[in-house]
């Protein structure tokens, strides 16, 4: 599904200082496959998504989906940010069709989905509602419906649960899993929980500090489908150490 060969990024700061963002990225992705990325911060993570989004193009290397390399804004490709960056004069049942609204599609066309969107995800009878009326949960569940509308084979998640608390995190952590049981895409998801990789992911990759590398690329032997109850299997704690042992041993090392 998803391509990455050796991969570079280097960017100028304002000041016209390089930064070498990424460096020899390598990565296969498969059709359906739920991969996370984890890293310290500033590691390249959420450069590693705009990538592939076609949001920003790499220096050096080449990426492609489905075959076809990737220079622009690939159509096939749904985006959830951290936070939902939902239009406040919108109602929640207009936001979720902005997405076909931006690609030229007739939203009249997807007014059914959306509605079963709505649905999937809980939020019935929220339809009229407006952002500033809901949690920030149920605004984040909103997003995703958003990216889900225009059903994209690809779903690229920026830490889309990192500003949650912890109990509501762990909800849509389980919700994300029902949603990607019942509609099976490919997902690239970046966090930087621990637990929360490993709960969610086929294979977890873990990536260095600045400039990023692929540390290791970890497949995760768990069963499906998955409740908060694994976090106590010894399989669980064998993962999570070996993630953290990946991401804290060089810094360790360097002082």
């Amino acid at each position: 599904m998803i391509r990455l060969d050796h991969v570079d990024k280097t960017y100028r700061t304002r000041r016209g200082d390089p930064v070498h963002a990424l460096d020899d990225i390598t990565l296969d992705v498969g059709e359906n496959e739920f991969v996370t990325l984890v890293g310290p911060s500033g590691c390249g993570k959420s450069t590693l998504l705009k990538l592939v989004a076609g949001l920003t193009p790499a220096t050096g290397g080449a990426i492609s989906i489905r075959g076809q390399a990737v220079r622009e804004p690939f159509p096939d490709v749904g985006f959830v940010f951290q936070q939902p960056v939902l239009l406040p004069w919108r109602s929640v049942f207009d936001n979720v069709l902005f997405s076909v609204e931006m690609l030229g599609l007739d939203p009249r066309q997807y007014r059914k989905q959306a509605g079963d969107l709505l649905e999937l995800t809980g939020l019935g009878g929220f339809e009229t509602k407006y952002p500033r009326e809901l949690s920030g949960g149920m605004q984040q569940r909103v997003a995703i419906c958003r990216a889900l509308l225009p059903d994209p084979s690809l779903l690229l998640m920026d830490e889309p649960f990192g500003a949650l608390d912890a109990m509501t995190r762990e909800e849509m952590s389980l919700e994300l899993l029902r949603i990607w049981e019942e509609r099976r895409k490919t997902i690239l998801f970046v966090t930087h929980s621990i637990p929360e990789a490993i709960l969610l992911a086929d294979r977890v990759v873990v990536m260095t500090p600045r400039p990023g590398r692929i540390a290791r690329v970890l497949p995760v032997e768990l069963p499906r489908p998955r409740t908060m109850d694994l976090e106590f299997d010894p399989r669980f704690k064998t993962a999570s150490d070996e993630v953290r042992r990946l991401i804290f041993a060089p810094r360790m090392a360097t002082r």
